[in-house]
């Protein structure tokens, strides 16, 4: 049952994005809640990683959110892009990667890491404006640093 469920809302999320400008969770979860859909704040944040959506400019000069186009197979070009339209810096602690970003974009750089193969990637988290990409180790995380460096 509760598949199904999940199915369900993960449908709805996709056809009110297709056919609404949100910009923000809050906006998702109120879209949500006006269908009878009630779920939580991290419920959906699950919920738009394992859908791998992500925001892209909007025509008002905004971001919204957007499903993941399937037919683009160029990860390192999509991460490239969202870091010189997102990110404001980056820096390594430890064996955490840690990506600063204009409000509300730090998911779309945690989707495009998790997109692309990165050895020694762990896991990622994001808040509004900070990813944390967790690295095995010191390492790796050194290593990932000097590759954005390269590419960027």
């Amino acid at each position: 049952m509760c598949g199904a469920l999940k199915s369900n809302r993960q449908t709805v999320i996709l056809e009110i994005i297709s056919n609404e400008e949100i910009q923000t969770q809050n906006q998702l979860l109120q879209a949500l809640e006006q269908r009878g859909i009630h779920t939580t704040q991290a419920t959906l944040s699950r919920d738009i990683r394992d859908m791998h959506l992500s925001k892209e400019a909007s025509a008002d000069g905004g971001y919204r959110y957007v499903a993941a186009r399937r037919d683009t197979g160029d990860h390192m070009l999509r991460l490239q892009k969202i870091f010189r339209e997102s990110v404001i810096s980056y820096d390594v602690a430890q064996n955490l990667f840690i990506i600063r970003t204009l409000p509300g974009l730090a998911s779309a750089a945690c989707s495009a890491m998790d997109s692309i193969e990165v050895e020694g990637l762990v896991g990622t988290l994001a808040g509004d404006d900070t990813a944390f990409i967790a690295m095995r180790d010191n390492a790796a995380a050194l290593a990932l640093y000097d590759e954005i460096q390269h590419l960027f």
